[in-house]
């Protein structure tokens, strides 16, 4: 089966088929991935809402570990996943979104501008990728590849929030 990329790919997800199989349902960030437009967003939204509701609450050794873990599952979910659809890094597949988004959120002081600060910069460096994410996006493949480019930006967003914070605290 040859792998096509995400502007080739006029593949749709089949709804019930992705619900019904773990891996594919983890996958699609539990369903916000086969939302009909900006599934990307939808994924960093709920991403968003799981962290506030679980991860804002572990210590920052926990709360790494989770997201390490999360990152390395996220390499086999999002590749077998591709791989069973015949796509590349489809739109639907947003467990890197999820994973990215918390990265961006880590450490964050739990006021709600910085919350929806961080996740606009996730949204931003996901989307317009400049280098190096855009660099991984062309260059790496398979589940890493899909990963790799999601982890970078929620690392610059992370930076670009802490230091927002930073910024403001000097006020």
């Amino acid at each position: 089966m040859t792998l096509t990329t995400r502007a080739e790919s006029s593949f749709t997800p089949p709804v019930m088929a992705t619900l019904k199989s773990p891996t594919h349902l983890l996958a699609a960030g539990l369903g916000s991935g086969l939302a009909p437009w900006a599934p990307g967003t939808f994924g960093s939204a709920l991403a968003v809402l799981i962290y506030m509701a679980f991860l804002a609450h572990m210590g920052p050794w926990l709360q790494l570990s989770v997201i390490f873990v999360s990152a390395l599952l996220g390499v086999y979910l999002c590749g077998r996943t591709a791989s069973d659809w015949g796509v590349h890094d489809h739109k639907a597949i947003v467990w890197d979104e999820f994973v990215g988004q918390w990265i961006a959120l880590f450490l964050l002081p739990w006021n709600s501008w910085f919350v929806i600060l961080a996740f606009v910069y996730f949204r931003l460096f996901d989307i317009w990728k400049p280098w190096p994410i855009r660099w991984c996006d062309r260059h790496i493949h398979g589940g890493k590849g899909i990963m790799l480019d999601d982890l970078l930006a929620g690392v610059m967003a992370l930076a670009a929030t802490q230091l927002t914070a930073y910024c403001v605290a000097l006020l």
